[in-house]
Parts: C-alpha cells; sequence; structure tokens
C-alpha cells in the first residue's frame, strides 16, 4: 500500500461531502470512517462559518482542521501536533489555533458600506438582515440561518444585478475580493481564498515519509482556486452534470451526485493510490 499517511483531502460542503437538497451525507460514512482509519486528514473547505463547520465535524466525531468562509479562516484543533504553525500568526482560542487569512467581520461590514456608497446603491449584507428576513431569502431553519449570521471574517450580500467583472473591478478598488453568485455575493479580504488556504496547510503539514499529495473536491466555480491547486482535481456533478465551469479541465467527474458520487469517486481513489 502507498503511503497514505501523505495524503490530504479537501473537500466543500454543500453539494459536495453534502447533498444539495438535504444536506446529508450518510452515503460517505464508510468512506470517511475507512479515510480515518488510516489517518488521512479530511479537511474542509467551505463557504460556511466555524459554527456550522464544528457542528458537523462533532456529528463526525472528526478533529480534523477546517477552512472556513471561502478560505478567510483556518481553524486547527488546539493538540494537532501533525501541522507546525510556528511560521504563521496564528492566534490561540479555546478549541483551536486560528489563522486570519483575509479580513475581520467588521472590516468586511464597513468594506459593504463603501462598495454601497461606490454604486450608489444600498447592498443588503447577512448583517443588515432579521433572521425571518434571511430564512425568506434562503429557506433556511431558524436555527441555521442563525449559524449562517455568525460571521467572523466575510460578508455575504445580495447580488446587486451587476455585470460580474464590473462588481469585482469596483471591489477590486476598495481593497476586497468579490465571489459571485447567483443570488448572493460574499466580500472578502485580499489575503484569503480556498486556494491559498490549501497551499497554507500543505506546507504546515509535517510528514517524515516525503512529499504531500493532495486529493481536492468541489461542484461549483466557488471551489475552482482549491481544485486548481490540489493534485487531484475531483469535480461532483450535479443533477444535471458537472458545472459547465469545471467540466472541461480535464478533470476527474465523479460518477454520482453529493455524498454518493463523493464517495464512490474517493474509492476510485483509494483503489489507484492506496491499494
Amino acid at each position: 500500500m502507498t503511503n497514505a499517511a501523505s495524503y490530504l483531502v479537501f473537500t466543500d460542503l454543500d453539494g459536495t461531502l453534502l447533498n444539495h437538497d438535504d444536506y446529508r451525507y450518510d452515503d460517505a460514512l464508510p468512506m470517511l470512517a475507512w479515510l480515518k482509519d488510516h489517518q488521512i486528514p479530511v479537511i474542509a473547505v467551505t463557504s460556511k462559518t466555524r459554527v456550522e463547520v464544528e457542528e458537523l465535524l462533532q456529528a463526525l466525531s472528526f478533529e480534523e482542521p477546517f477552512v472556513v468562509e471561502n478560505g478567510s479562516g483556518v481553524f486547527i484543533p488546539y493538540n494537532d501536533q501533525r501541522f507546525d504553525l510556528s511560521h504563521t500568526d496564528v492566534a490561540q482560542q479555546e478549541q483551536h489555533q486560528r489563522l486570519c487569512l483575509g479580513c475581520t467581520y467588521d472590516q468586511a461590514r464597513t468594506g459593504l458600506k463603501t462598495l454601497s456608497q461606490r454604486l450608489n446603491q444600498p447592498l443588503q449584507g447577512f448583517g443588515d438582515m432579521t433572521v425571518d428576513e434571511l430564512i425568506a431569502l434562503t429557506g433556511l431553519s431558524s436555527d441555521d440561518a442563525l449559524k449562517a449570521q455568525t460571521r467572523e471574517f466575510t460578508e455575504p450580500f445580495v447580488n446587486p444585478g451587476l455585470d460580474a467583472k464590473e462588481l469585482e473591478q469596483h471591489v477590486a478598488a476598495i481593497g476586497f475580493q468579490v465571489l459571485v453568485g447567483d443570488r448572493f455575493c460574499h466580500l472578502i479580504g485580499v489575503g484569503a481564498g480556498k486556494g491559498k488556504a490549501v497551499n497554507l496547510l500543505v506546507q504546515c503539514y509535517q510528514v517524515p515519509q516525503g512529499p504531500v499529495k493532495t486529493v481536492g473536491l468541489g461542484n461549483s466555480p466557488n471551489d475552482l482556486a482549491m481544485l486548481e491547486v490540489v493534485d487531484i482535481p475531483i469535480v461532483i456533478p450535479g443533477v444535471k452534470g458537472p458545472h459547465p465551469g469545471l467540466a472541461d479541465r480535464g478533470w476527474q467527474i465523479a460518477p454520482a451526485t453529493g455524498a454518493k458520487g463523493w464517495s464512490m469517486a474517493m474509492e476510485q481513489v483509494r483503489d489507484q493510490y492506496w491499494s
């Protein structure tokens, strides 16, 4: 068996490890257990908040690093000796060591106000909404909407309907980045990004056996930066197939959607590289 301990698995959550419609992950549990047994870290890289990811990892009984808010914050369990953070500007929290790659939430909120003034139109961020308003826009439960508002680094806001390139130019002019989605855009700091967070964790990972190999799994253009920097990029398709922005890059396409496709793709990786 190839030394699986020298591998890291980076995965998006919604529509990837978690099913798009019901957010379940039952089909992935056997593969997750195998990875855990073989001491291969499975690292969530997501737009979700720390509170949302911590709840999922607790349900999975996983104690692994994770990346939140589109590569803005990296959290590593306090007692995890596999990652050497001595060369980083790490903040100690109760359970985690935290690395901030982007900006703070207060800075993002200020940035959204500046952007609103620059565009001369009101912009509605998560911080401007009541829980009921967020529920109406997203369909989240009350509990999940509250968790989605517990932000530390970035501010999602309702898409103002501008051309994506035009919006990106305005955002760059005020010193931020933006990820443009159909319903929501995410205002993030210039130092943040899923690819940057993956590279940082790879650099911090201590493997005495040799170089680190990486697997990445994602389903949308939001995952592009992550998939571009891993050794084995895997696209999880939606019900209509892989996203057009990821389909024609020569990357492995999982044979099914959601957690089932995630598990099947990782089984293919296991059979090819770890057996």
